[in-house]
Formats: structure tokens, C-alpha cells, sequence
């Protein structure tokens, strides 16, 4: 069968399937909010004081990876080391109210550790468990076991209950320190005093990295990264640029509501008011270029997203190019296409060769 004929079978689907929408009882949206059963009504907003709200977990795993993994204690007898994290369970999140941050953690923490004594060369292993970090109880407080695989070896694990206990302590709040200034950059929106003041972010990235987002209206720079994906999927560019532009095609792949303006300056709404932007460009079967934001997003800050829609031999190479991307959200936004939006058009189209 031709271009033109599947194209035809393709338009014919899309008509018998408008208004089936398949919605899920309940998802977590990757950035961040979890999208429930019910829909918000374009231009209705939820009464009382704005609050938004960061899903930390993503992030605080890696944090605490990278401070825990490689923690040393020695002395006369031997030498420790945290060599790695074998569990780490629980959640985190940040939310801002009435301009403060209150935050939410609670971890189940399971480590491994190694050791020599020094006098015999011996070698040991043992766990270190720390069952309930949460914002309940305070680091020196928090309940930290050592264990030791049986044997010899009683004076590492001593060493690991004293002194590797404190270190491991010390980066737990390193870790909360790190979750309070940090990740929750940008979160607190500045007070008509504090306007027309810069806040310098003390990052280690390059200039080119780094966009304001409003400054007139916000005076806040964040920190911001660049993503690039591409996809192949089984469709002609017609039928993949129309995913993107047609609304029954959106609600179908999405599984909830969506508004849609499909022109220059026309305005989106996805994964019921979870995802928001603006047309920027429009190149049929060509281009698509959008400012596109996640509703926890610091206030009026949008990504630049484009969507370059390259034909291939018998299918369809989706160029994914992202500019203006907080920091703290890279991969929950690399979740949010690749799991809510590849794989759930290929599986739309599988659907529309099924019944084709």
C-alpha cells in the first residue's frame, strides 16, 4: 500500500476513535505532579495561595549516592570504606506556600561497607542501615546499625560504629543542607522588595547554561540544561506531526484531556493542565517549535522545545531538541518524553495498524 493510502487508512482511524478517550484511574506525571482521574477546566485555577510543589526523590538519590559511596575511616587498627549503596527507599519533595519551603523526606537507607586491619591484611564486609530518615527526627538523632558478616574482623566494625557512624551522620546533613539551598533554587518567588535584585546561583555552570527566566518580573537566574533526544518510530511524518497537532490524537496517546490551538501563538494544555505552552512555529510534517513548561516549574518559566520530524526508509526519526530545562528537572523531564510520550505514541500507532 502507498503513502497516500496508508495516510487515508491512518485519517479513518483517528475519525472512528474520536471522543474514546482512554483515561487512567491514576499516574504520576514525570515532572513531578501526579495527574489523577479528574480534569482541570482550561482557565480555572484552584482557590486559595499559590503553592508549588518539587518532587525531590530522583534527585535526592543521586545526592546521596554521591555523599555516602566513598566515605573513609581509619585508625591504628584499620581501614573502612562506604562502598556502596545497595537501597535506598522513600521519597522527598519541596513545596513553597506563602513564599516558604516546607519539605517532606522520609528514607530507608541501606549501605555496604569494607575494611582491612592493617596488622593481618584481613579483609571484612558488614551493612550499615539507616531505617528512618525523615524531617521527624534530627540528623544526630537519626538511627544509624553497623553489621558485620560472622567472623573476625570485631574492631572494623567498632571503628564503623564510632567514627564511620559520625561521617555518615555528617553527610546525611550534608545531604538536608543540600536539599534546602540547592535543589529548591528558584522556588521562593521574591517579595515587590526584593524585585529588582539579582540572585547570584553559586553553580558550576557555564554561562551558556545558565537563563533568566522573567528577571524583569522575577529577578531570579536559573540554572538551566539543554536536551537532545531522538526516536524512531513506525509512521510517516504526516501521520507523527499529526500526534502532535491534532487533538483526539493528543488525548488518546496522553489517556486524559487536553486544549489545543494548533497555529502560531495557539496555546496548549496536556496531561490535564500538567504540561502547558505555547506554538511557537509551525512547519507542516516539518517543525514544531513550542515554549513548553511543567506546572511545578518556577512561575512563568518555559523550556524551548523543537521537534524536527526527519523521514527515514519506512519510518518516521523524531529530532527532540530542549533548551531552558532546570537543572534539578533534567531527568524527570527526560522521563516525561521518553516514557509519556514515545512510548505511549508507539503504542497509539500499534492500535492504528491493529484496527487498520
Amino acid at each position: 500500500m502507498g503513502e497516500a493510502g496508508r495516510a487515508r487508512r491512518f485519517t479513518s482511524w483517528v475519525s472512528n476513535t474520536r471522543g474514546k478517550v482512554q483515561r487512567a484511574p491514576e499516574r504520576v506525571v514525570a515532572c513531578g505532579l501526579v495527574a489523577g482521574p479528574r480534569s482541570v477546566p482550561s482557565g480555572l485555577c484552584p482557590s486559595g495561595p499559590r503553592r508549588t510543589e518539587r518532587d525531590a526523590t530522583l534527585w535526592s538519590r543521586g545526592k546521596l549516592r554521591e555523599l555516602l559511596v566513598g566515605i573513609v575511616v581509619e585508625n591504628e587498627a584499620g581501614r573502612c570504606e562506604v562502598s556502596e549503596l545497595k537501597q535506598v527507599d522513600g521519597e522527598a519533595s519541596c513545596s513553597s506556600r506563602k513564599g516558604r519551603l516546607i519539605f517532606f523526606y522520609e528514607w530507608n537507607i541501606k549501605l555496604g561497607w569494607r575494611g582491612t586491619i592493617k596488622e593481618s591484611g584481613a579483609k571484612h564486609k558488614g551493612l550499615i542501615e539507616i531505617p528512618n530518615l525523615s524531617e521527624e527526627n534530627e540528623v544526630d538523632d537519626t538511627e544509624v546499625n553497623v553489621s558485620k558478616k560472622k567472623g573476625d574482623g570485631d574492631v572494623l566494625k567498632e571503628l564503623m560504629r564510632t567514627a564511620g557512624t559520625a561521617r555518615v551522620r555528617e553527610a546525611l546533613g550534608d545531604y538536608l543542607k543540600a536539599l534546602k539551598t540547592e535543589f529548591t533554587m528558584g522556588m521562593i518567588l521574591p517579595t515587590k522588595a526584593l524585585a529588582t535584585q539579582e540572585v547570584t546561583v553559586k553553580r558550576k555552570l557555564s554561562e551558556d547554561a545558565m537563563q533568566a527566566s522573567s528577571p524583569a518580573a522575577l529577578g531570579v537566574r536559573i540554572p538551566t540544561v539543554a536536551l537532545h533526544m531522538t526516536e524512531l518510530f513506525d509512521a510517516t511524518v504526516e501521520q507523527l506531526y499529526s500526534i502532535f497537532t491534532v487533538k483526539d490524537l493528543v488525548q488518546q496517546f496522553s489517556k486524559s484531556s487536553a486544549v489545543l490551538e494548533a497555529e502560531k501563538g495557539g496555546k496548549f494544555q496536556m496531561f490535564d493542565g500538567n504540561i502547558t505552552g505555547e506554538y511557537v512555529e509551525l512547519l507542516t510534517n516539518r517543525k514544531i517549535i513550542m515554549k513548553w513548561r511543567c506546572r511545578n516549574w518556577p512561575e512563568e518559566h518555559y523550556a524551548t522545545v523543537a521537534l524536527n520530524f526527519v523521514p527515514t526508509l519506512g519510518q518516521t526519526e523524531l529530532q527532540l531538541h530542549c533548551k531552558g530545562v532546570p537543572v534539578c528537572k533534567e531527568e524527570n523531564v527526560k522521563i516525561c518524553w521518553q516514557k509519556q510520550h514515545f512510548e505511549e505514541i508507539k503504542g497509539l500507532l500499534q492500535l492504528a495498524t491493529l484496527h487498520g
